[in-house]
């Protein structure tokens, strides 16, 4: 269902994170048509490249964090061992330090990434919106419309009698027509007084909604053809009109085979179109395959090993679905952007390779020592309380044997029972003065 978006979007944050990358976009595509490459799929490229590049810190540092947390989980989960089935007040609180400390010795926080995350996601939503909404945002693209558009509303507002090529008046349907392109039925009658109504339901229209129009508006015939060549030239892309699905053109092609209509060229295109969805499984495949892994070495991290295996299979599935039933330029961006993903990512490992963890350590530990200072905490104190090396955590696993509990319980049980025959009256009248004599002590 379509959407009134070329007001542009109003989501707090994403809409102004939106409007300040569609000045970018434009200026992309301005630059592009100053050399004489008016070109929105290329434009779609450079856009995402110089976003992504423009995220590589703090990608960085989430990978980082990735890095650290396949070498911090083991003694993690070694905290978590020490204190299994004990639910005390006083074990929860001492298991909890000792979890800081983990995380206070390899600088990271429980909430890792997060941050990282909440500053990505609005840029990356407001990046699907301007290349979903480019007229929108570029100025000339969207006056490629406005001729078209100013004839149809003005048709719509004076309710001109109109006629197309069969000699059937549509006046009151012309509104009517419009809404039934690309599923825009939901706009009520005030919408389409907007122009900027009017041009988003075209933006989503296909090549056969263009010809469509042409047949049913005849006399604006030369408007729509201006205008569909127009935006054909814009979205261009390795010859596949980026505007198009892939499954736009699978089906045509099938629906040329039976009209007869050049099969050839509709096969070429329809292979041509077929492989955006197939690259996007590919690159998103490829993308995840690189990034860095956590080991599993418990049940839960088994599970969450399992979980992240089918959604790391999935997306690369669901990329491909997507891209077949999405505009070809959706497409372009997915596989742009897994690309430079994956280029990012082989960098950043090489960078963390390079890297050396003990001495991240060292400084952490430094970091975190002068923290405790500041708060009249010594490190010898935290040390005391909480160890946070594996061995250590293993050592205090250490418990008293089962012969050693018996020899105790026998020591007590002398104790109260000595010089009178044991399980007697007498026996169980001497523990009582035995035990009031000793706790009076």
């Amino acid at each position: 269902m379509v959407s009134i978006q070329l007001t542009q979007n109003s989501t707090p944050i994403i809409g102004t994170v939106a409007k300040i990358l569609g000045f970018l976009m434009e200026f992309i595509f301005n630059v592009l048509s100053s050399i004489g490459i008016p070109n929105i799929g290329l434009a779609i490229i450079i856009f995402t490249i110089v976003i992504y590049f423009c995220m590589m810190p703090l990608t960085i540092k989430q990978q980082k964090f990735s890095k650290l947390s396949a070498k911090m989980n083991p003694e993690l989960q070694a905290v978590q061992a020490k204190y299994k089935n004990k639910k005390d007040n006083d074990s929860m609180m001492r298991m909890n330090e000792e979890t800081k400390e983990v995380y206070a010795k390899y600088g990271t926080s429980p909430t890792g990434s997060c941050l990282q995350l909440l500053i990505q996601m609005p840029i990356l939503f407001a990046l699907y919106r301007v290349i979903d909404n480019i007229p929108a945002y570029v100025s000339s693209v969207k006056a490629t419309f406005s001729p078209l558009v100013e004839n149809i509303v003005s048709i719509i507002n004076n309710k001109i009698s109109y006629t197309n090529k069969d000699g059937e008046v549509i006046s009151g349907s012309v509104m009517d027509f419009i809404k039934s392109l690309s599923g825009a039925t939901h706009y009520t009658k005030q919408d389409f007084t907007q122009t900027n109504t009017i041009i988003d339901v075209l933006n989503k229209c296909s090549t056969a909604d263009f010809n469509n129009i042409k047949v049913v508006l005849s006399d604006l015939a030369v408007n729509v053809e201006q205008t569909k060549v127009a935006l054909e030239n814009y979205n261009n892309f390795l010859g596949i009109n980026i505007a198009n699905s892939p499954s736009y053109y699978v089906t045509g092609y099938f629906s040329n085979l039976k009209a007869g209509d050049n099969p050839q060229f509709t096969l070429l295109l329809a292979i041509g179109a077929i492989m955006f969805p197939l690259l996007a499984a590919l690159t998103q495949w490829f993308n995840v395959k690189l990034m860095p892994q956590a080991p599993a070495n418990n049940n839960t991290n088994d599970s969450m090993a399992s979980s992240m295996k089918t959604m790391n299979t999935m997306m690369p599935i669901m990329s491909a679905v997507f891209c077949f039933t999405l505009p070809t330029g959706m497409g372009l961006y997915w596989i742009a952007g897994a690309v430079i993903r994956s280029i990012q990512q082989v960098l950043i490992n090489k960078h963390l390779d390079k890297t050396d963890i003990n001495e991240i350590i060292k400084k952490n530990v430094e970091k975190a020592n002068k923290k405790r200072e500041k708060k009249g905490i010594s490190a010898q104190m935290v040390t005391n309380n909480a160890k946070l090396n594996t061995k250590t955590v293993e050592d205090s696993k250490n418990t008293l044997s089962a012969e050693e509990k018996e020899n105790l319980m026998k020591k007590a049980t002398d104790y109260y029972d000595r010089g009178v025959k044991p399980g007697s009256l007498a026996a169980k009248a001497n523990m009582v003065k035995q035990y009031n004599e000793k706790n009076n002590k």
